[in-house]
């Protein structure tokens, strides 16, 4: 009997899957690709109190600078998504790695070109989030395509706690290098180490003739096949697409903020405390928390958990008990409990790794990387607003508290969507498939 065209593209998409090692090879080397994009990403935040003294910058400029990375990150998603399901995401990922770890080694030069520090800073960080923005919509549709559905959740959030790792990283290392040799070495170590890890992909893990095959189809332009096309009106008359989009976007929103600004809380709230424990210890506590959530919703699925009760039972962990302790680091002055608090904040919003984050997945794998980037621009589109909201938020009140309760607000605004609207059947499966 003849397969349905259906029938076949599902065998091939299996037959190019990961066999278990390759699986392995690849989950521990985007781990690390994700730990350095965080690296580059969070030096700025972590420099910016020492900048801001250098180059005499008020919170209302530091705000611009901070939030100038979403600026260029919102602009890439969905053509990283698309690039990802057509050329293949570990090629856009390569590509886009070398670009941004030049130009993060080149900021401190950047920032020695003339006077206009402020222009020159902005502009490197709105390209820095114009090259990182293609890098998690081509990781979720190399995984889509490459990992078994029952893997997803723990390879997902296994190379998602790459995020932790690198604030962790850049938060210890950051803040040795930042009081022993200013802040120029943590823009070069960050922006090296990528460029290392660019090496070692291109000579170990992809062939020269892949990546030559992939740059000659960017520059001729990418063919799209009639099978391969999205369906977007499809997709957007669902209300769980909404639903998984706006809980992404609130998601994003929360951790842009407490990235950009907890560094400089905890500096002007406890200005005596040590640069390394506020800046390690949150992210140290994340990263077991990241993987946990992984093996927790694989498991809970495995025992015979419905797939989207579980992916609402991680999204109460990541938004709403996360924005609980949120809330709590705007009510104490003690330096210890706002260390507690700030740890299980992050820590418990890695669970979105394994709950919005993969619920993309089940609902449009075709194009789940795609579909990710709608949901991450809509996202970085709120960090911009958030971050820059909540620097405003900072200065006019004179208050940490409003800041923290955004962060709650946006947090508790998308939870209560996806609990409403949240579901995980396949709805991009349609028997005529149209580009509309």
């Amino acid at each position: 009997m003849q397969q349905s065209p259906e029938e076949a593209r599902r065998d091939a998409a299996e037959d190019a899957q990961w066999s278990r090692p390759e699986c392995q090879a690849w989950t521990g080397t985007l781990l690390l690709g994700t730990c350095l994009l965080y690296c580059a990403r969070v030096s700025m935040p972590i420099c910016t109190v020492s900048m801001s003294q250098d180059f005499g910058w008020n919170k209302k400029e530091a705000g611009i600078v901070l939030s100038s990375f979403f600026w260029g990150y919102c602009l890439t998603q969905i053509v990283g998504g698309h690039l990802g399901d057509r050329i293949g995401g570990e090629k856009v990922i390569l590509l886009s790695a070398s670009a941004w770890g030049f130009i993060t080694a080149a900021t401190p030069l950047l920032a020695h070109l003339g006077s206009a520090q402020l222009v020159f800073m902005t502009f490197s960080r709105i390209l820095t989030g114009l090259l990182q923005g293609v890098y998690f919509p081509a990781l979720t549709s190399l995984l889509s395509q490459k990992v078994r559905e029952s893997e997803r959740a723990f390879t997902y959030s296994t190379v998602g706690a790459g995020s932790q790792f690198g604030t962790l990283v850049t938060g210890a290392v950051g803040s040795l290098l930042l009081d022993w040799y200013g802040w120029q070495s943590v823009f070069y170590l960050s922006g090296g180490l990528t460029l290392l890890w660019v090496y070692y992909v291109y000579r170990y893990l992809l062939s020269e003739q892949d990546l030559i095959l992939a740059l000659s189809v960017l520059a001729q332009g990418l063919p799209v096949a009639r099978h391969s096309r999205v369906p977007w009106r499809q997709l957007f008359r669902k209300p769980s697409i909404w639903a998984a989009i706006f809980s992404q976007l609130s998601a994003a929103c929360s951790f842009f903020i407490l990235l950009s600004w907890l560094p400089t809380f905890f500096k002007e709230t406890y200005p005596s405390s040590k640069g390394w424990v506020f800046n390690v210890v949150p992210w140290l506590v994340a990263i077991p928390a990241s993987v946990l959530s992984g093996f927790l919703s694989d498991h809970l699925i495995s025992q015979g958990y419905r797939t989207i009760t579980v992916r609402k039972f991680m999204q109460v962990m990541g938004l709403g008990l996360s924005s609980v302790f949120a809330l709590c680091l705007g009510h104490t002055s003690s330096f210890c409990k706002s260390v507690f608090f700030a740890s299980a904040s992050i820590g418990l919003q890695t669970f979105n790794h394994s709950g919005v984050s993969v619920n993309i997945q089940d609902l449009a794998p075709s194009c789940a990387g795609v579909l990710f980037g709608v949901a991450n621009t809509a996202g970085a589109l709120a960090g911009v607003v958030g971050v820059g909201l909540g620097g405003y938020l900072i200065e006019t009140t004179g208050s940490w508290t409003s800041m923290f309760n955004l962060v709650a607000a946006v947090s508790s605004l998308g939870l209560c969507t996806f609990l409403m609207f949240g579901k995980a059947q396949r709805v991009d499966l349609s028997p005529a498939r149209e580009d509309l």
